[in-house]
């Protein structure tokens, strides 16, 4: 299990190019157009996100007449981690009917960038890309964290100044020495 730091308010997010599951290249200023940008980390096996997968399906769609952008990547090294290569992805977004584009880091660049650690790793960000959010999907009594911190994101421009971090498996470095 890996748990990801907390918070580092107004962390500028840099921008990335990334293919999407029908080979579409597409970069956060594509998808994060909006008042706020959901951008997180998942892959295809992680127990983590497949128990969350349909409250994170459920935000992505509530977050969606709020102006909020949501974005997936998948960062796992494929080679090793063949449930998450582009094929196998391509059939996860159709197979589960995700509402956000899921794009393929393939040479892990961009979660080295972001600091991602683990699947599910969220990161909120304000419109100008700036980080107002790194904590969980949900509260162990139900309440939406990352629903309402989003919401609030596209609403003010600040995230909730008490965060807890999301947990999930790490990312699956293509170098073990990395993380």
């Amino acid at each position: 299990m890996a748990t990801p730091p907390v918070c580092d308010f107004g962390w500028q997010a840099p921008d990335f190019s990334l293919p999407d599951t029908d080979g579409s290249a597409g970069s956060l200023e594509t998808w994060g157009d909006g008042a706020a940008t959901l951008v997180m980390f998942i892959c295809n096996h992680c127990p983590y996100v497949l128990r969350a997968l349909n409250e994170i399906r459920r935000t992505a769609d509530d977050l969606a007449p709020l102006g909020v952008g949501v974005i997936a990547i998948c960062s796992n090294d494929a080679a090793a981690y063949p449930d998450d290569s582009p094929e196998n992805m391509k059939l996860f977004h159709r197979k589960h009917d995700l509402p956000f584009p899921y794009l393929h880091d393939a040479d892990q660049a961009v979660a080295r960038a972001w600091g991602a650690v683990c699947t599910p790793d969220f990161f909120g960000l304000d419109a100008r890309h700036r980080l107002q959010y790194r904590g969980r999907l949900m509260a162990p009594d139900g309440r939406r964290e990352l629903f309402e911190a989003m919401k609030q994101i596209a609403e003010t421009g600040q995230g909730p100044r008490d965060q807890v971090a999301s947990m999930g498996c790490s990312i699956k470095w293509k170098d073990s020495n990395w993380a």
